[in-house]
C-alpha cells in the first residue's frame, strides 16, 4: 500500500474537461500544448513522475477533487507531440494553487480521505453481472459504441466498472460524480444511473 508520507505535497494538474482516470486504472494522453510539453519533461526528473487530472468548472475554477496518475508509459512522435499513460495511483482534494511563474498549473494536494485507492482491488458484492452486462449491451447500441465483448465480460468487478466509467461519453460533470463515488458499488449505482438516463432519452423512469 502506498503511504501518503510516498506523495509529494505539490503536483502539476492537466485540466481536461471529460478526461476521468481512476485509482488503478489507465488513461493515455496525447499532449501536444506547449505547456503541457513541459509539463511533462518536469514530470518525468521527478522521482514520483505524478500528474493530477482535475474537471475545470468553467474557465477559472477546478474540481474539488482529482486523481493523480504516474506517467508509465512515453512516447514521442517525429512532429515533437508526446504519448503518454498515467497509471493512477489516488483520488486527492485540491488545495492552494502554487503554479506562480509555472506555464502550467500546480497544486498542493491533500490525499488523507483517499487511502483505499492506495490499496488493493474493490470488490463489488452487489453486482448482478448478467443484469448489468445487458443494460450495458443496450446502451453501447444506443451509442453506437463497440467493444470486445468476451474481454469486458471476463474483467474483474474493478476493471470492468471503472473501465466504463472512463470509457463512456458522459458530461463532464457525470464523470467527476463518477469519480467522487466513495466506493465500488456506489460508482456503479451511478454508472447505472447515467447509462439508464441516456437510454430513456433524458428522464428519470427507471429502464433496467
Amino acid at each position: 500500500m502506498i503511504k501518503v508520507s510516498d506523495l509529494p505535497q505539490v503536483i502539476p494538474v492537466f485540466a481536461l474537461p471529460g478526461a476521468l482516470l481512476l485509482p488503478r486504472a489507465r488513461l493515455p494522453l496525447h499532449i501536444f500544448e506547449p505547456r503541457y510539453l513541459q509539463m511533462i519533461e518536469d514530470c518525468m526528473k521527478t522521482p514520483e513522475r505524478l500528474i493530477g487530472m482535475v474537471q475545470p468548472i468553467g474557465a477559472t475554477r477546478l474540481s474539488a477533487i482529482g486523481c493523480a496518475g504516474r506517467l508509465t508509459a512515453f512516447s514521442e512522435t517525429e512532429d515533437g507531440r508526446y504519448m503518454i499513460t498515467l497509471s493512477g495511483i489516488s483520488r486527492f482534494r485540491v488545495g492552494e494553487d502554487v503554479t506562480g511563474t509555472s506555464p502550467y498549473l500546480k497544486f498542493t494536494a491533500n490525499w488523507d480521505s483517499f487511502a483505499a485507492d492506495r490499496g488493493r482491488a474493490e470488490q463489488d458484492a452487489s453486482l448482478d453481472r448478467d443484469r448489468f452486462m445487458a443494460l450495458l449491451s443496450r446502451y453501447f447500441a444506443s451509442e453506437g459504441l463497440n467493444t470486445d465483448w468476451d474481454d469486458l465480460g471476463e474483467a474483474d468487478d474493478e476493471m470492468l466498472i471503472n473501465s466504463l466509467s472512463m470509457l463512456c461519453p458522459f458530461e463532464p460533470e457525470d464523470k467527476q460524480a463518477l469519480l467522487e463515488a466513495p466506493s465500488l458499488s456506489t460508482r456503479r449505482e451511478t454508472l447505472v444511473t447515467l447509462m439508464e438516463f441516456a437510454l430513456h432519452g433524458g428522464t428519470n423512469e427507471e429502464i433496467m
